[in-house]
């Protein structure tokens, strides 16, 4: 089984005083705690903003019960606004492609939506078919009784065969029967079939296609070498169709039959719906408590909500954005009925950590190995170029991924300005990941302002990493391992850091965050809290925030903090205890370090001594 890290990688840094040997120094040295101070304060997160806020609706879940109002129009508008567009197209090819999952419980609400628009009808629809041994007639429809005539309305079926849809002609002896399909059950009507039937039959499709071009059902033979033993007339049709699937079906589709794709409506199943103000709030509830009816199950109770939700951010990944999915709202549901004979938050929590215990094991094993230092992650002190970033892991055919941390070592010597990325040349490292290294190289030879070539070169490593690693969420924290190695400061290790970089210096989201925060704050944890450890996240990222309770009351306690920052620079005071530059260019940054360094080793003098005695340089100066 091969395992894939998703390289959103954080990296612990230490904050380190300057040495105060002069008055001036010790004034320097002031101004920068100072400074530090200023930044902890003003880039902390508070613990209330590490979950979603749930407390301002706390009016609308005890109403819950009283609001009458239609949760499906109200969460999926651009399904009903095609469905009826579908039902009043008088012309052209009535297909609709709707992007959904293609399971019974999304076709079974997308027939549901399609009763709101598409009034009942007392037409009567197909024929009757009489048979007198081997004369076979057909008849206006008369009784809606009878197996060829229908009445319309909205059937749907998650899988068919070609019996299935399309019925079949069936000879006892002497004795004909006809037997009807799904296509003649819904004539008048609309059908609605997934794509994955037609993509793995396409045969189907084009008959099926025919059929609806034509207005009419030709009888044909199940054994294409034995024709039927009479003829019988075709069945008049009228026919609206609707296809689901999802961008890949529909990309097959699309590459299939491209005349059809274009002509056909198109909309979506909306996953998941923008929570604004109290009426999405209350539409979100509503569309739940209708699927919680459905699945006869008990209906919420008010504390339900909030863990709900807390629940919900983790699954949307954002806390202005809760799921839809029928089917992901049901299983929180059934599972907390489990627990309890009511639905209630302590339900919910109880089957939240039942489910968590069931597939953590592989979880548990992998921090084993770093809490039993086969896997060296350092959570104490400082070291030049060392940096712990946070991966999210990810097995094939396991339903969970999770946070784990990575050390990430960078090492300079005297070179010709390479920078080595060990992963890209070992053929671990995806195309994303070179990306960002190569972003990052960038940024960093821009602020240094040189007018030649570096004359150091770098190399950047996972240590322990043994398989692929992708994502350009690692870049900031190889940026910071690489300034530590070019300044020679240490990072303070009880820090960690994700998030990735552009070419301007700015901090960019990442993905994974809650994953990655909770994997370094249980690492911390089982080797004890120190009260100075914690995860520095981008600014951008603080609204997918919705970390556990060990995590939130940790912070809250000032036993873990959570940094949230915008710009590169911002994280190395936090990590460093130095500033990466001045408005004035002076002092004891970072930055004049690094230059200083490369000043001293282009120094004539030191071109002339020998290769292993070039060291000498940046001992001198410093």
């Amino acid at each position: 089984m091969q395992q894939r890290k998703t390289c959103c990688q954080c990296h612990i840094f230490s904050r380190k005083s300057a040495v105060l040997n002069k008055g001036e120094s010790c004034i320097i040295s002031l101004f920068l705690n100072q400074t530090n101070a200023i930044i902890l304060t003003d880039t902390q997160l508070t613990w209330q903003t590490l979950q979603p806020d749930s407390a301002q609706y706390q009016s609308v879940f005890s109403r819950i019960a009283d609001e009458e109002t239609d949760a499906l129009a109200t969460v999926q508008p651009r399904l009903l606004n095609a469905l009826a567009h579908l039902h009043h197209q008088s012309q052209g090819f009535p297909l609709l492609l709707v992007r959904s999952q293609e399971n019974r419980d999304y076709l079974a609400l997308i027939a549901q939506a399609a009763q709101h628009v598409m009034e009942e009808s007392a037409t009567l629809y197909g024929g009757d078919y009489h048979i007198m041994a081997d004369n076979v007639t057909l008849q206006p429809p008369s009784d809606p009784q009878r197996p060829f005539t229908s009445q319309g309305g909205i059937h749907f079926a998650d899988w068919i065969e070609t019996e299935q849809l399309f019925g079949c002609v069936r000879q006892y002896k002497d004795r004909i029967q006809l037997e009807p399909g799904l296509i003649h059950r819904a004539n008048g009507g609309t059908l609605v079939l997934t794509l994955r039937s037609f993509m793995t039959q396409p045969i189907l499709w084009l008959r099926l296609k025919k059929c609806i071009e034509q207005g009419y059902v030709d009888w044909t033979s199940q054994d294409e070498r034995r024709p039927l033993p009479v003829a019988i007339p075709p069945l008049p049709l009228q026919l609206k169709l609707v296809l689901c699937g999802d961008r890949e079906a529909l990309a097959d589709f699309q590459e299939f039959d491209p005349e059809a794709h274009e002509m056909a409506i198109y909309t979506e199943f909306e996953e998941n719906i923008q929570i604004l103000d109290e009426d999405d709030m209350l539409a979100w509830c509503r569309w739940t408590v209708d699927l919680a009816q459905q699945a006869e199950l008990p209906l919420p109770e008010t504390d339900f909500w909030p863990e709900l939700i807390k629940e919900g951010v983790r699954y949307s990944g954002d806390q202005e954005t809760l799921p839809l999915c029928p089917r992901w709202l049901q299983r929180q549901m059934r599972e907390s009925a489990l627990m309890g004979e009511t639905l209630n938050a302590e339900a919910l929590r109880d089957a939240l950590e039942a489910r968590l215990w069931r597939e953590n094991y592989l979880n548990e094993r992998m921090r084993d190995e770093i809490l039993q230092k086969q896997i060296l992650i350092e959570t104490e002190g400082e070291v030049v170029g060392q940096i712990n970033g946070l991966s999210v892991v990810e097995y094939p055919g396991h339903p969970r991924a999770w946070g784990d941390p990575s050390r990430i070592t960078c090492v300079v010597h005297p070179g010709d300005g390479e920078f080595t990325d060990v992963e890209r040349k070992a053929e671990l490292g995806g195309n994303i990941h070179a990306k960002g290294m190569m972003i990052m190289q960038a940024y960093l030879i821009a602020e240094l302002g040189l007018d030649q070539q570096l004359p150091f070169s770098a190399s950047l490593v996972f240590e322990q990493s043994y398989s692929e690693v992708d994502g350009d969420s690692a870049s900031l924290a190889e940026l910071c391992a690489l300034i530590s190695a070019l300044a020679n400061q240490p990072v303070n290790q009880q820090i960690a850091v994700t998030g990735s970089v552009d070419q301007f210096g700015n901090v960019q989201p990442v993905g994974g965050l809650n994953e990655k925060i909770e994997g370094f704050f249980d690492i911390c944890h089982q080797r004890e809290l120190t009260g100075q450890q914690g995860v520095i996240i981008p600014a951008c990222n603080v609204r997918h925030l919705s970390l556990n309770q060990a995590v939130v009351s940790a912070v809250e306690q000032g036993r873990f903090h959570i940094w949230a920052i915008d710009r590169a620079d911002e994280a190395l005071p936090l990590l460093t205890g130095k500033v990466w530059d001045t408005e004035d260019g002076e002092g004891d940054t970072l930055l004049r370090t690094i230059q200083e360094r490369i000043s001293q080793l282009n120094q004539p003098d030191a071109s002339h001594r020998p290769w292993g005695l070039r060291w000498l340089n940046w001992f001198n100066h410093r």
